[in-house]
């Protein structure tokens, strides 16, 4: 359900309003308070049910006029907060002139709240559809459970999953092993287990076998009973036994020899913790085959053993499974080859996905017009199988926790194979409102829980890992991406704008008006040329491929058509001078805009709700001219260019109303070195990531005894430091840097260093090798230069990432003693290096990347090197 996050959004903006901006609604204030404790109910209401099936006829009409009454409340209190912020800066003379108008707004937004209250407890005491209904309704009849259908005969692309999981079953220690296979809905992995099952290896190897299908909701006796039926003919005596007595009789059977059991669709810990207390060590070689969605409960059954990640079929499988599933025995003529290969692309590799479309081919026949139809409508197709595919992937989402819910169905707002930035995302969400606040973890922290637990679902893939190990894209299956479109538009969560035609756009969308959230991949210009509205979008995301340039008239279409919005991504658009309508935004949480921007103008600090605001600009300069200290929300400031970034107003720190410390603030990039003044870090004393680009001269000349680079010490969060030297349109001559900052003075907590076109000479680098905390070092195109490079001992102890770019370095030695963590290389460009250092194969390093670096590719040493990834271009 992603109207329990709407609640739980809405209460959370209730609460931000009546802590930091009370004055904004003083004459309606204990009205707002009083709908925030109404609806406190209904959230705790929305969590509690989060997991019921929604074939509850009396839920879905709950759910909906809680969703309903929840929107309309926060469009109520969007508008009159935007008008209040509004009135709050007109002059005297403008507020004379609305001096009738104000009063009658007030009065409006008080009847509203009050009618709106009166709603929420009808709801309450509706006994047709209200909570006392739902409370006494009668469930409906439960249907006994099945497992599901599965193929074995003419597997295709196991073969080798087979091998390696027979082999774990019948080698290794003679105490008892869980061994699991693992992977999102629709892999295979029942599949799998089956064909191993039944392989007459394994019978030979496991004489006594049991087959259960566990599912979501088990009964520990059934599943105990059906074991036991399989090794012994049921007494009456067992069907009167309870689950602790079952337990013990099946173990007194499967004590006395070897024994494999498969324990297949496991969801959950407490699910393997019921019954392993049923299966004995006797230290005879037994197994138990664990199939499941779910990492971490492969793990939690066996800690020991990492789980069997099931992989997508190939190409060539999957074009042999679609041929099997659609016309049997018999060969694929090659007038069908084509659509064949357009409808595997499609498919992703997902068994699941072809077998469905092959069984639909099947019924259509061998004639190519319809492999053609098929191929340019494959989701359609998969979707009409509601039973085969949605259903299945619904059983896990109706497995999420409450608070994941939607934080899945947002990957639906990004396009198909869009491999997503996960800062990207993790901060999108917080803007969203999907992140609950806990003590003692940041926002971003808790957000990036979600995530990995989304991907220990395996309902979200990992596309590129970070030096770091942390995840750096990621991205969902086809069928996964579908299904979040298909709930989502049941929920008005989001609405797709693939094509536009204003006039069949407006017949065939009745609901236009209800969504939150608009994501354009396409046809950007002609859809914001045609005056689009929505008073009720929160959200903006643009993801167009190519980039388009706003013409002048149509500068001030976005924030004139959605005045409530609170997301704006609009990368893609490139904006000819800075919009000035967005400042009027005041609900705005997460910006990102492209132009030729060289100032931000000071009414941008009006935006008091901002977290996240992102500037791409081509300007090399940008100055900031709003005062971003009193932007209290604000997490992250992100810009390109050298930016101009003052420390707080001398009236702002006198001012108790507005504090000059921003304890939320964690990134900023990229300011320039003068605006690294001890004011400016004094008023963000959380920093976590920085990045300064210019004159890097400036930032580290010592004048009377100090420089500018010093107040960076005093920066005890700052884990992560980017520091490029941008001497342009100057000769390089004139921005030289000479040396580093002696070591303490860099912060003591810094991980991740990257230095840009400084040109130090590699005598610098023991000043590096001495920051304790070191773990990724990056050095970009001639951060150093020189032919030769001689670290010194007993530096870079914690070490972990090493990329060098662009350098004119030949000579380089180097031993274990000089980089004792290193497990990463990364060399790039380093045509002059004559060598990888032979005293790094004593390493344990696991990933060496060359990218054009020549010289290295014939010599021997590289091949020496403990790798385990080893890659040229």
């Amino acid at each position: 359900m992603a109207d329990g996050a709407a609640v739980g959004f809405l209460l959370e903006n209730l609460k931000q309003l009546l802590r930091y901006n009370a004055q904004l609604i003083l004459n309606v204030k204990s009205d707002v308070e009083s709908l925030y404790n109404d609806l406190q109910l209904f959230k705790a209401f929305l969590k509690d049910n989060a997991g019921r099936p929604h074939k509850h006829e009396l839920l879905k009409v709950l759910v909906k006029q809680i969703r309903d009454i929840v929107y309309e409340a926060e469009d109520y209190v969007d508008i009159y907060v935007s008008y209040a912020a509004v009135h709050k800066a007109r002059n005297h003379l403008e507020k004379a002139f609305s001096i009738f108008d104000h009063p009658t707004r007030l009065r409006n937004m008080a009847v509203d709240i009050k009618s709106m209250r009166a709603r929420v407890k009808d709801i309450y005491e509706n006994k047709r559809f209200g909570f006392e209904a739902l409370q006494v309704a009668q469930p409906s009849t439960i249907k006994e459970k099945k497992a599901p259908i599965v193929e074995e005969d003419n597997v295709v692309g196991f073969e080798d999953e087979a091998v390696i999981i027979t082999n774990l079953l019948t080698k290794g220690s003679e105490e008892l092993e869980v061994v699991s296979i693992v992977g999102m809905a629709g892999l295979g992995k029942t599949t799998l287990a089956k064909m191993i099952y039944r392989d007459p290896k394994i019978e030979y190897e496991f004489y006594n076998r049991a087959w259960v299908y566990v599912s979501q909701e088990y009964s520990r006796k059934e599943v105990l009973l059906s074991i036991l039926r399989q090794f012994t003919k049921p007494t009456t005596s067992m069907f009167d036994m309870n689950d602790v007595e079952l337990a013990d009789e099946l173990r007194k059977i499967l004590e006395k020899g070897k024994y494999l059991i498969v324990m297949d669709d496991v969801w959950t810990n407490e699910a393997w913790d019921d019954f392993k207390n049923a299966f004995p060590s006797n230290k005879k070689n037994s197994r138990i085959l664990l199939t499941s969605r779910i990492d971490t409960v492969a793990m939690h059954a066996n800690p020991n053993i990492e789980p069997h990640n099931l992989r997508f079929l190939t190409s060539d499988e999957s074009l042999t499974l679609l041929q099997m599933k659609a016309l049997g025995s018999k060969a694929l003529p090659d007038e069908l080859r084509e659509h064949g290969l357009r409808i595997i692309k499609k498919c992703k590799g997902l068994p699941l996905a072809i077998v469905v479309i092959g069984g639909i081919l099947r019924e259509k026949g061998k004639e190519s017009h319809w492999w053609e139809k098929v191929a340019q409508s494959v989701d359609a197709y998969i979707t009409m199988d509601h039973e085969k595919t949605m259903d299945i992937i619904n059983l896990s989402f109706n497995h999420l926790p409450y608070h994941l819910k939607t934080c899945f169905l947002y990957f639906g707002m990004f396009p198909e194979d869009f491999r997503i930035p996960v800062w990207k995302l993790l901060l999108l969400w917080i803007a969203e409102g999907f992140i609950q606040q806990n003590e003692g973890m940041s926002l971003e922290d808790i957000a990036e829980e979600y995530l990995e637990d989304l991907i220990n679902r395996n309902l979200v893939m990992v596309g590129d890992r970070r030096s770091n190990g942390k995840v750096k894209t990621c991205q969902v299956h086809d069928m996964l991406h579908l299904f979040c479109k298909n709930q989502a538009s049941q929920e008005n969560f989001f609405h797709e704008v693939k094509q536009f035609n204003r006039g069949t756009y407006l017949s065939s969308n009745p609901n236009l008006e209800n969504y939150r959230r608009l994501c354009i991949h396409s046809y950007i210009s002609n859809y914001l040329s045609s005056k689009p509205s929505g008073l009720r979008v929160r959200s903006f995301l643009c993801f167009a491929h190519e980039e388009i340039t706003l013409q002048p008239e149509h500068i001030s279409s976005i924030p004139g058509a959605f005045k409530l919005l609170r997301v704006l991504d609009g990368k893609p658009i490139r904006f000819t001078r800075f919009p000035a309508d967005i400042t009027q935004l005041i609900h705005l949480r997460y910006i990102v805009l492209t132009g030729n921007f060289k100032i931000l103008p000071k009414d941008l600090s009006s935006l008091w709700n901002m977290q996240t605001l992102i500037v791409e600009t081509s300007s090399r300069t940008l100055e900031i001219k709003a005062d971003v200290w009193k932007m209290i929300q604000l997490r992250h400031l992100k810009t390109n260019a050298s930016t101009s970034l003052p420390g707080p107003l001398a009236k702002t720190r006198k001012t108790k109303e507005d504090s000059s410390r921003n304890g939320n603030l964690k990134t900023v990039s990229t300011i320039s070195p003068e605006s690294c003044t001890e004011d400016v870090f004094a008023a963000a004393p959380n920093l976590s990531k920085l990045g300064i680009r210019g004159q890097l001269a400036k930032l580290l000349d010592v004048k009377g005894g100090s420089s500018l680079f010093d107040s960076l010490g005093k920066l005890d969060y700052l884990e992560n430091l980017k520091l490029w030297n941008d001497v342009f349109p100057q000769p390089p001559s004139q921005g030289k840097i000479v040396r580093l900052p002696q070591s303490y003075k860099f912060p003591s907590k810094l991980k991740k260093l990257t230095i840009v076109e400084t040109m130090l000479d590699w005598k610098q680098m023991s000043t590096l090798g001495m920051l304790e905390s070191l773990e990724i070092l990056k050095l970009k195109d001639n951060a150093f230069k020189g032919d030769l490079w001689k670290p010194q001992d007993g530096g870079f102890r914690s070490l972990k990432v090493l990329h060098i770019g662009r350098t004119d370095l030949v000579y380089w030695e180097a031993s274990a003693r000089h980089f004792p963590g290193l497990s990463c290389l990364r060399l790039k460009h380093c045509s002059e290096l004559e060598a990888v250092p032979v005293g790094l194969a004593e390493v344990m390093i696991n990933d060496l990347h060359l990218f054009k670096s020549s010289k290295l590719l014939p010599n021997r040493q590289i091949i020496k090197l403990n790798n385990d990834v080893v890659d040229v271009e």
